[in-house]
This record gives structure tokens, sequence and C-alpha cells, in this order.
């Protein structure tokens, strides 16, 4: 069996702030990094190969919860908002002429301007997706997170998700038949001390 767990990394400045980072390459905040120190990856999780995004978060949050280096490869790169990497959702959202849209009505070829589509997202994580064997953990962006149970959900980015993004949590998707866990995974708190 192949499965591979999905954790969204921790939070940065931008993410308070309500900023679309995208590529743009903001670490954790102490913040973040102080809570993220005090979880660890449950069992087998642990022991499972460790993947992340190149961007400094995501690596950051896996080896904050794993206690090693993870292997990165460019397939988990958030999605490229391009002309609104910076900007504030709401703020985009409040004006008509941007084009900005919830989530619910993307579809798979909704793109911001000089951006990807989710549909490029998917082009782009197939030949990595396929790669994989055994279990993986993947630490990434809410973005790559989407596109990946979308896949296994079904969901064509139309409507309300099936799925609820957390952070702190493990979404599991079992590749081989490209089908979800229903409940996510908590991380562990580590005890004191340890």
């Amino acid at each position: 069996m192949t499965r591979l767990a999905l954790l969204r990394h921790g939070h940065t400045a931008w993410n308070r702030a309500g900023r679309i980072q995208g590529r743009s390459d903001i670490s954790l905040d102490d913040q973040a990094k102080a809570e993220l120190a005090g979880y660890h990856l449950p069992a087998p999780w642990d022991r499972a190969e460790l993947w992340s995004s190149p961007l400094t978060r995501a690596s950051e949050t896996a080896q904050l919860v794993a206690g090693r280096e993870p292997a990165t490869s460019a397939a988990l790169v958030e999605m490229n908002w391009g002309d609104w990497e910076g900007q504030r959702g709401e703020d985009l959202i409040a004006d008509a002429k941007t084009g900005y849209r919830h989530i619910e009505d993307w579809s798979w070829e909704f793109r911001p301007p000089n951006g990807e589509s989710p549909a490029d997202i998917r082009r782009r994580l197939m030949p990595w997706l396929s790669s994989l064997t055994g279990d993986n953990v993947a630490v990434c962006h809410i973005g790559i997170m989407r596109v990946i149970l979308a896949l296994a959900w079904g969901w064509e980015f139309t409507g309300p998700a099936p799925f609820r993004i957390k952070r702190n949590r493990l979404y599991v998707v079992d590749l081989e038949q490209m089908r979800p866990e229903a409940e996510p995974v908590r991380l562990i708190p580590r005890e004191a001390g340890s």
C-alpha cells in the first residue's frame, strides 16, 4: 500500500496578516516554531519517508515535528499566485475588478493573473505522486493539499469542499485507490522534557 499523509506548514507573519504567500519564501514566526516544537508525528508516520516543499516554512515545520531533515520536491512548492502574491485575500474579494473568487467558485481552471491554476498544480504533482511507495509524509502548503485532497475526494473546486484543512493534522490519502481517510490524524503533543 502507498499512502501519503499531508501536513500544512505552521503560521508565518503573512498568514496571520491574511496575505497570500504563494512562492514567497517566508519563515515560520516565533510563535509557530514554539508551538510546533511541542508536537511530534504519531506512529506509524514517525517512520515514514519525510518530504517537504523546498520553501522554508514547510521545511522548518517538517524538521520541528519529525526531528529530521526532509527530502524536498519542487512539486510541493505552493501555488503561484502571480500578481496577487503578497496581497490580502479580503482586499481582493472586496474589489470585483480583480477577478478574485472564493475557492468554492474556482473550478480546476481558475488562474490568478500571471499565476497557476489548480489544473497546473495537478499536472505538476502527478509524476511525483506516481513515484511514491510505502508511507510518506509531505509537509506542504494549503494549495497543494487542496489539489491532492480534491483528487481523493472527487471535488471539482465547485461548491463547498468536502474537507476542511486545519493545522497540526495529517490528511491521509491511499494513493493506490486515490481515496482519503475520512478523519485527519492529530499530531501528538510532546511530553515535557522530551
